[in-house]
């Protein structure tokens, strides 16, 4: 359960100042593509990614990254309590055993007691090294429901981190280039399903034109040829041709492979007693092949390993790890990213605290991401009906099932034309051929079906040979030209198959599928065909698969089978109003400060001096190896300098040269390159060496440091100077462009005001909202009877809201916290606002809003800019049509209160942008009032009546 810690952690980042992806976010909740598991699971990848730059997590739990525990309001001794506040490591892991999970239960009481009693008798950085798998790289697993879109939320991190990579090319923590690796065994059904990563969107979730500018620079390769390539003199293994084709490796970007595990990790493997043998020397050209893809694969700069299934790795997990660290090391490898569904170990793993102390854990530890199953279930996935049959005749069952699912579903159609399906397992072929499909095909016929809508799938046998277009009718069960309405598996379809269409499942006894794929064999059937759409599904299992679901579902998520049936998570559909035009509401007038660079040339660029020189500051000391005696007498010790040559990369010129441009986007250009090849070239013989008859790059120079050296010479050395500015501006407090006359809630709660009052509001606004005749006769009925509560709750049906002609510029807000909503509700309560004639209306909600303020910290006698500020209320005053007078309020949370960047722009509305709009206006026109959530309620009613009066007022 470590991912509870960081996703609270992500959370507070996110709404902190310091979260620089925002307006990312935004764009992507508007595009209404992405699911909310998606998009919370891409809000954790770019935290870990940018707050935590991509760190190993073993690193991060050691340095205490995910500790939100407040030590002081926890029973602790004093030398406790300082050892935590000291080691962060220590309270990280305290936290950790303190989580419960859905349950109630605690991961570790007995080791908080011991962390309580001696929290120095632990060594904390062995303990996350070893709960962490003991790897150096950065290993992060993304656990969501079958149903939730995992292959696009993969093209989505490629999509994302080659954005982010572009723009800062050498920030380590984004990668350039991408692997994705489907499990050993399911390449039949999961490789297929990978390619469909091509046809992701990046509009999605990047804005254009940047979407199709990062689009055109990915390269697919399916790694999926198995026999020699023809005609080779070379290279016999086809796919190490596949990469090959993209030299000069070193300058790759964009580069995106699929392929199976086995193929390039596990194949020609051999694993004994926990030892790895890779064949690296061996004659076999099989072995030859395998690591020859192995090692061009280890090769790619900056490569992020996708690992789809991931669970399904945990039988080879040596070889796989051993293969990414023997990666790792040559320090090409930027992330290992994995994806499951089921990331649960078959047994309790122990982890070792001390000697008499372990913590067991059924997960795989280094989730950083859960979705629970249970929350898909009426969101993303189609609500289940579970029927279990208290028969134990197989044939029995198929027959009430087959019924069931025709009398339900047989005329289902959904919107883009796919037609329901109903999916049978079979333990056999022979099963199927012989007493399923027979039996099917009866029932079909009395239905007025023909044969035809029946699909018998399986790999065939030397008694039924699989139909000749078995696998074509398969592949389109998702079209809308699929006449099939049942298919009749056999060991096919468990999971990685992915069929909208597919609307029931029937496993009628034992032997249907392996018992422990129960629960994914079951959900097949649950993949959501219309976005929102409100689809279910039967399920018609036997007694004894029904036991093997309601055990695997406990087990792995917490939930029984009745609680899984009648779930239900169905987003509320909220119908959404504008009514600045009802309010002809003005546009907020206000002048931005804006600050102009000037740049001043301070020196003329050189090339031909510099280059000279770009070798200076970039030499690599030999390493200095001291050794002794076994006597350790000091007299004896023996200091050497190694200078040996250790590079292995691989080194032409003109790629070189042109990897200098391609690093610099374009500068120097090609052009100025080549006017300085004489120079150049003196260089590269400098920095690489010959082996062999070929070359490469030293390991006594740092490469990387060279070539920046060569592209700053051909830039003239700059200054800035800052100017002032005011502009004047004009925002809309409800940006149009993201306006939807409905929206989906996940939680209503989030909402103000409720949707009863929201539709009087509108019905007030034209005029309609009347009582009608027996609503009025109940009122008066209650009030005779005395039943206040009665009356009062009739009366709130059909009135409006007293203050709607002094808010709501559109319904309903959607509010960050209560304590929005209980600030609105108290300051429109205020008599002051109607005796003053004043408007309070929330700005918030950064995508409904045009009114964002740009702030800048003065540092050094020099303003720097330090982001986009949207406060959360205006209090206006109009004069003549038009807004004459503003506060601006700032409600906030204690815990986001004390972000350093949210002072600093804090600081700046409380002292700039009033000061400067106030001067330019030539009036007090703009003040602001800040409230915490911690202030007693009758001190916060105080100090904004008192700031309203004092700033409304009009002075005698």
């Amino acid at each position: 359960m470590f991912y509870k810690m960081i996703e609270n952690k992500c959370t507070q980042w996110y709404e902190s100042e310091r979260c620089t992806v925002k307006n990312l976010i935004e764009y992507i909740e508007k595009t209404g593509q992405m699911r909310d598991a998606q998009i919370e699971a891409i809000k954790v990848y770019l935290f870990l990614k940018i707050a935590c730059e991509c760190k190993p997590l073993t690193q991060l739990f050691r340095q205490g990254f995910f500790n939100s525990i407040d030590l002081n309001e926890i029973e602790l001794s004093k030398s406790t309590r300082e050892y935590l506040f000291q080691n962060p490591a220590a309270a990280a892991l305290f936290e950790y055993v303190c989580l419960t999970n859905d349950k109630g239960e605690q991961v570790s009481e007995k080791l908080e007691k011991q962390i309580k009693k001696d929290p120095a008798g632990i060594d904390y950085n062995e303990f996350f090294r070893n709960a962490f798998y003991g790897v150096s790289y950065t290993d992060y697993l993304f656990s969501l429901p079958m149903g939730a879109g995992k292959t696009y939320l993969m093209a989505a991190f490629i999509y994302l981190d080659l954005y982010f990579a572009y723009n800062e090319p050498t920030n380590p923590s984004f990668a350039h280039n991408f692997i994705i690796f489907a499990p050993s065994g399911l390449k039949s059904s999961v490789v297929p399903s990978l390619k469909t990563i091509q046809n992701f969107n990046p509009s999605w979730i990047l804005p254009e034109p940047a979407a199709t500018d990062i689009k055109r620079m990915i390269s697919f390769e399916v790694l999926d040829q198995s026999k020699t390539a023809k005609k080779s003199n070379k290279t016999k293994n086809p796919n190490v041709q596949k990469i090959a084709n993209h030299q000069p490796l070193s300058e790759l970007f964009g580069l995106v492979a699929v392929t199976n595990a086995e193929k390039v990790i596990l194949d020609r493997i051999q694993e004994k007693q926990g030892q790895i043998n890779m064949f690296e020397e061996s004659e076999d050209d099989k072995d030859r092949q395998a690591n020859e893809l192995r090692n061009l694969i280890g090769k790619l700069p900056s490569l992020s390993i996708f690992i789809d299934e991931v669970h399904h790795a945990v039988s080879d997990e040596i070889k796989l790890r051993a293969v990414v660290t023997r990666w790792a090391q040559n320090h090409t490898v930027n992330s290992v990213i994995g994806f499951s569904g089921t990331p649960y170990l078959d047994k309790v793993e122990k982890i070792k605290v001390v000697d008499s102390l372990s913590i067991g854990t059924a997960e795989i530890t280094n989730i950083v991401y859960y979705y629970p199953l249970i929350d898909g279930v009426g969101n993303f996935l189609k609500r289940p009906v579970v029927k279990i049959a208290d028969i134990a005749d197989s044939s029995i069952i198929i027959e009430k099932g087959v019924r069931e699912f025709l009398d339900t579903y047989k005329d289902t159609v959904y919107a883009d034309g796919l037609t329901a399906k109903l999916g049978i397992y079979c333990g056999t072929i022979e099963k199927l051929e012989e007493t399923v499909y027979p039996q099917v095909s009866r029932i079909v016929a009395e239905y007025g079906l023909g044969t035809d809508v029946i699909l018998k799938f399986h790999k065939g046998n030397k008694q039924y040979k699989m139909s000749a277009d078995s696998q074509m009718q398969f592949d389109i069960l998702d079209k809308s030209i699929s006449k099939v309405r049942i298919v009749l598996l056999v060991q096919i379809g468990k999971e990685g198959w992915d069929c909208r269409s597919l609307t029931g499942i029937i496993l009628s006894q034992e032997g249907d599928c392996p018992t422990k794929m129960v629960l994914q064999t079951s959900c097949r059937c649950l993949r959501q065909v219309i976005k929102n759409g409100q689809e279910t599904a039967l399920i018609y299992l036997n007694e004894s698969n029904a036991e093997k679901l309601n055990m695997q579902l406990e087990r792995q998520h917490h939930i029984s089978l009745k609680e899984f049936s009648s779930a239900d998570n169905i987003k509320t559909t909220l119908k959404r109003y504008n009514r600045t035009a009802y309010l002809k509401l003005p546009k907020v007038e206000f002048y931005q400060l804006k600050i102009s660079y000037d740049t001043l040339t301070v020196e003329k660029a050189n090339p031909e001096v510099s280059i000279e020189k770009s070798v200076d500051s970039a030499q690599i000391a030999g390493n200095i190896i001291k050794t002794t005696d076994l006597s350790m007498n000091v007299n004896n010790i023996s200091i050497q300098v190694d200078d040996a040559e250790y590079g292995t990369e691989y080194a032409t010129f003109n790629s070189w040269i042109y990897g200098i441009m391609r690093s610099g986007f374009g500068t120097p250009s090609m052009a100025e390159l080549n006017a300085y090849t004489e120079q150049l070239k003196v260089i590269y013989e400098k920095i690489t060496y010959e082996k062999g008859g070929s070359r490469y790059f030293s390991s006594k120079y740092n490469k990387k440091l060279v070539e920046a050296n060569i592209r700053k010479a051909f830039c003239d050395k700059t200054d800035f100077n800052t100017t002032e500015e005011l502009i004047p501006e004009e925002a809309n407090l409800l940006n149009i462009a993201n306006f939807t006359s409905e929206i989906y809630a996940d939680n209503l709660d989030d909402y103000y005001p409720k949707q009863n009052v929201v539709e009087n509001i509108m019905a007030d606004d034209k005029g309609k909202l009347k009582v009608d005749k027996k609503t009025q006769q109940l009122i008066d009925l209650a009030i005779e009877t005395g039943n206040d509560r009665i009356v009062l709750e009739l009366q709130q049906r059909v009135s409006s809201h007293p203050n709607k002609n002094r808010s709501f510029h559109y319904l309903p807000y959607r509010t960050d916290s209560g304590f929005e909503q209980t600030f609105l509700r108290e300051v429109l309560s205020f008599d002051i606002i109607e005796e003053l004639g004043l408007e309070v209306y929330y700005n918030g909600d950064r995508a409904m809003t045009e009114f964002k303020i740009k702030c800048y910290k003065k540092t050094s006698g020099k303003w720097n800019y330090i982001g986009i500020y949207t406060p959360d209320f205006l209090i206006i005053k109009r004069k003549d049509g038009v807004i004459h007078k503003v506060i601006v309020v700032e409600t906030k949370g204690l815990i986001y209160a004390k972000d350093p960047v949210f002072k600093d722009k804090k600081n700046f509305m409380e002292t700039e942008f009033s000061k400067q709009n106030n001067a330019a206006y030539g009036y007090e026109r703009f003040d602001y009032l800040y409230l915490e959530d911690t202030m007693p309620e009758k001190d916060r009613l105080t100090q904004t009546h008192q700031k309203i009066c004092e700033f409304f007022k009009e002075k005698a």
